[in-house]
């Protein structure tokens, strides 16, 4: 390949290549990977990737080039739209389009006929189809290879430098000069040397130079597109590739087999394409998603997480499942009770009960003398002992529960009860929880069971 922008691209993608099958993604910490787990995500949906980048292209035809490699290459855009076609992205479909020059100059000192040169504006559509090798790579890497084919359209317009800035035809001299008069003219001793201009100011269609007629500028050609993908971010790659563009018209450089005195290679014009891109995939779902665990050995049962009453309480956690409608609930889903008499506060009529005191089922509070009224009304006699139990007998919570409750804490766990009221709470049991996974509770996996078996017991 005469184009060194294309040879340069493959000494790339054959040096870097190897390195593909090695790049890993850094080993996490051990105790992360422990309470986190990567998940695919199931049937992630893709949305098309936007890319642009900026390139050279170089011709490959009749017109053999004389200055060569990177002299010869024009700068051209291209501009993608992709859209996967599978859930592990081996496969997308592309459509593109590129913009740029085509250029071509030859120089002879010894046939006049091959001073050649032509200059064209290309503009390509195209479609191709694209393959990775996800399937056979470790993911997680960083470098992606690609190769794809496809069809494309493109339209071309030639026009070549002729004439001098004084609209003179150049004459070439095998000296290598360019003059204005022919070197086998009588006049040849009154020449002068000009220079190109290279303004491309003759359409050689129009010109006709060769009898070619009103050949097409619209063709076909199938294009083999070849590279390395850089991953940047999740969300965007850098492609550092090439393109050879086999067409199916001999005419980009208005030179063909068909053109009589004139030799060609009796084949299709070509030219190639060497490029950078950015690719930007700002829509599609996730492939993965990293999915945090409390316990990293305990199937999760979502049933615990139903809430009947609707008092934001847990039913699992729920000592009080069927609260009515809008009443206010302690951490248990229990209706509040704030003046402790174990009558909750919506059916109350006696909201700041005395400490201690005796109530009825309104929440109103039973004097000594109503209460040893009420024992005088019993038939049988009533011992003092009976009395004095009574007036120390602590008051119940209506769901059951002491309002003053005992310190039955085992041994273990009573450095767990904070605020010392001998009772694990739900915030208390959390608390106890993080500090065992953050290493600083000296308890087994086993003592934390049996602490959340005790707080259920209380």
């Amino acid at each position: 390949m005469r184009i060194v922008n294309s040879l340069i691209i493959s000494i790339i993608i054959a040096a870097l290549f190897p390195a593909i099958l090695f790049c890993q993604v850094d080993e996490e910490d051990e105790f992360d990977r422990l309470l986190r787990d990567e998940v695919e995500v199931e049937d992630p949906v893709y949305k098309p990737v936007v890319a642009f980048g900026i390139g050279s292209f170089g011709y490959m035809g009749d017109v053999t080039d004389f200055y060569g490699g990177l002299w010869s290459s024009q700068p051209g855009y291209k501009i993608n739209i992709s859209t996967f076609l599978d859930r592990r992205r081996n496969y997308r479909l592309n459509f593109f389009m590129l913009y740029g020059r085509l250029t071509g100059n030859e120089r002879s000192f010894t046939d006049p006929s091959r001073n050649l040169n032509f200059r064209s504006e290309i503009i390509n559509f195209g479609l191709n189809f694209e393959y990775t090798f996800n399937h056979l790579l470790r993911p997680g890497r960083l470098i992606t290879p690609f190769v794809s084919a496809g069809l494309e359209s493109f339209q071309f317009n030639s026009k070549a430098d002729l004439l001098d800035d004084e609209g003179n035809p150049y004459k070439y001299w095998s000296d290598g000069t360019i003059r204005n008069v022919a070197e086998n003219s009588p006049h040849a001793h009154e020449s002068i040397i000009v220079q190109r201009n290279y303004v491309y100011e003759t359409d050689l269609r129009s010109a006709n130079l060769y009898g070619m007629g009103n050949y097409p500028q619209l063709a076909f050609a199938i294009p083999v597109d070849y590279g390395i993908d850089f991953r940047i971010s999740d969300r965007v790659n850098m492609r550092v590739g090439s393109s050879i563009h086999f067409t199916f018209t001999d005419m980009i450089d208005n030179i063909s087999s068909g053109i009589a005195g004139i030799e060609s290679n009796k084949r299709n014009d070509r030219f190639s394409y060497s490029y950078v891109t950015f690719h930007l995939d700002l829509f599609s779902d996730p492939e993965t998603i990293v999915v945090e665990r409390l316990y990293a050995d305990v199937d999760f049962d979502y049933t615990l997480i139903e809430d009947e009453d609707g008092d934001g309480v847990f039913d699992f956690w729920d000592l009080c499942p069927n609260t009515p409608p809008g009443v206010e609930v302690d951490e248990f889903g229990c209706p509040v009770d704030s003046d402790g008499d174990g009558v909750p506060d919506y059916r109350d009529l006696e909201p700041n009960t005395r400490p201690g005191a005796f109530v009825d089922e309104h929440g109103r509070e039973i004097t000594h003398e109503k209460l040893a009224g009420l024992l005088g009304e019993r038939d049988d006699a009533v011992a003092r002992s009976d009395l004095d139990m009574l007036a120390t007998l602590p008051a119940y919570r209506y769901d059951g529960r002491p309002l003053r409750s005992y310190d039955g804490i085992p041994q273990k766990f009573r450095s767990l009860d904070v605020d010392g009221d001998g009772f694990i709470s739900f915030e208390e049991l959390i608390r106890a929880i993080d500090l065992f996974f953050d290493g600083k509770l000296d308890l087994t996996a086993e003592d934390i069971y049996e602490l959340n078996d005790f707080f259920f017991s209380q």
